[in-house]
């Protein structure tokens, strides 16, 4: 039987789960919902939600990884069919539907970011209007090849496989995205003007720590940034030692994802100001805001193309999670070789994708119906399987393998704690049409 790969190390471990987590909702949504929801009084439920949850999220993904030497898909099975429970083979693809799911929608965007990143090395952005400009690429056929480099990029990575792939690249990819968003973030906070930014991210309203609407904004953008679907981080944790610490490299993960959003927000924010421009979230945000501000900075030519260069950064990094998730399903259950497992996710992926390439309406609805529904259905699932079906004492016995600092019983009720707030983050989002 031939041996599972896995990660050489913490650091490749931790770097690989950071290129999951820092993702685009760290650059087009933090920074607006921490200036619209009370500036620094914001981080307070921020935080809680974290590094109590969110670590609480990785320590139950990554361990039921390592446990099952497997992914979502043929884990929760063998857990069910272990532990003589019914409807195991149903609930176990809904974590994988989830993030398959996510990676279609989610190397539409990356195509986008690689069309401006190229638009960004010929200048040819700042000659366009670049309001319109945007809205004639996106949801139409001019987006298609930029889609399908996205995915053969991210096929390329993943098909050398943990080791040579994907540790490899986030080794390259997460030092670089630090050093980018450093640069950016001199530049940014020292330009005219750029106070009023400044302000708007830190200066505390204590007023919306009593607005319920600010916790459940914290709550969806913690458990969404640190990549909590049932299976991406599942994965990872698959391909771990058993000499690692798990919970260390979960706080790692929170820690490192949080400095990220943070500095993504001092860069934009301050920026945004200067230029008199309305703070906004989204597409909207990268690709019509961001531009304006470049064409008008100094040295802009310049600092726009390292920007783009981090958002791909950010962009590949995650969407290789998103392939090998679904791929290592295939190899795990049904024996495929990783050449033709990855291939043939990735083309699905793309070929279904192709009607988001063709209208943002319909990538809207599908983006919305997998961030509010399947995310958090696949969390809950896999939290319930790990702590529950599998049973806390064989769990805290598998998170504690490598641990300097073992977790004591008070983890059960921190577990029952999360798998009542990812189910609060479904309803939530439901409620809301979406908070993540």
């Amino acid at each position: 039987m031939k041996t599972r790969e896995t990660f050489s190390g913490k650091l490749g471990f931790v770097l690989a789960c950071l290129g999951s987590a820092i993702g685009l909702g760290n650059i087009w949504m933090f920074p607006w919902r921490l200036g619209q929801f009370g500036g620094a009084a914001f981080l307070i439920p921020y935080f809680i939600c974290v590094f109590i949850l969110g670590t609480t999220g990785l320590i139950i993904e990554f361990s039921f990884g390592r446990s099952r030497r497997c992914g979502s898909l043929k884990g929760i099975q063998d857990t069910f069919k272990e532990k003589n429970k019914p409807f195991g083979k149903i609930l176990s693809v809904i974590p994988t539907l989830a993030v398959a799911c996510t990676l279609i929608f989610y190397s539409v965007v990356v195509g986008w970011i690689f069309k401006y990143f190229f638009l960004s090395l010929n200048g040819r952005i700042y000659k366009e209007n670049i309001g319109s400009y945007f809205d004639s690429f996106a949801g139409t056929s001019s987006s298609i090849p930029w889609h399908l480099l996205a995915l053969v990029i991210t096929v390329a990575i993943v098909l050398l496989g943990i080791t040579k792939g994907i540790e490899k690249a986030n080794k390259i990819l997460m030092p670089g995205l630090f050093i980018v968003f450093i640069i950016l973030l001199i530049r940014s906070v020292t330009l005219k003007g750029a106070i009023a930014g400044l302000e708007y991210l830190l200066v505390p309203h204590w007023e919306f720590l009593f607005k319920p609407m600010t916790w459940i904004m914290a709550l969806g953008q913690a458990f969404f940034t640190v990549s909590l679907n049932g299976a991406g981080m599942v994965v990872y944790g698959s391909y771990l030692k058993d000499k690692e610490d798990i919970p260390s490299a979960a706080l790692n993960v929170a820690i490192f994802d949080t400095i990220s959003a943070l500095l993504a927000a001092f860069i934009i924010m301050p920026a945004v100001f200067s230029f008199g421009l309305d703070p906004t979230s989204g597409p909207s945000l990268l690709f019509i805001t961001m531009p304006h501000i470049f064409n008008s900075m100094p040295l802009g030519y310049l600092f726009g193309i390292l920007f783009f260069l981090s958002i791909i950064f950010a962009g590949v990094s995650s969407a290789m999670n998103m392939l090998e998730a679904p791929s290592e399903a295939l190899i795990s259950k049904f024996k495929f070789k990783r050449v033709f497992a990855v291939l043939l996710v990735a083309v699905i992926a793309f070929l279904i994708g192709l009607p988001l390439d063709l209208s943002m309406e319909r990538f809207g609805k599908w983006a919305d119906f997998v961030t509010i529904y399947l995310a958090p259905i696949g969390s809950i699932i896999a939290s319930i399987t790990f702590i529950w079906v599998y049973g806390f004492d064989n769990a805290i016995k598998d998170i504690n393998k490598g641990s300097k600092k073992p977790l004591g019983r008070w983890f059960k009720p921190m577990s029952t704690i999360f798998i009542a707030a990812a189910t609060l983050v479904l309803i939530l989002g439901i409620i809301y049409n979406g908070i993540g």
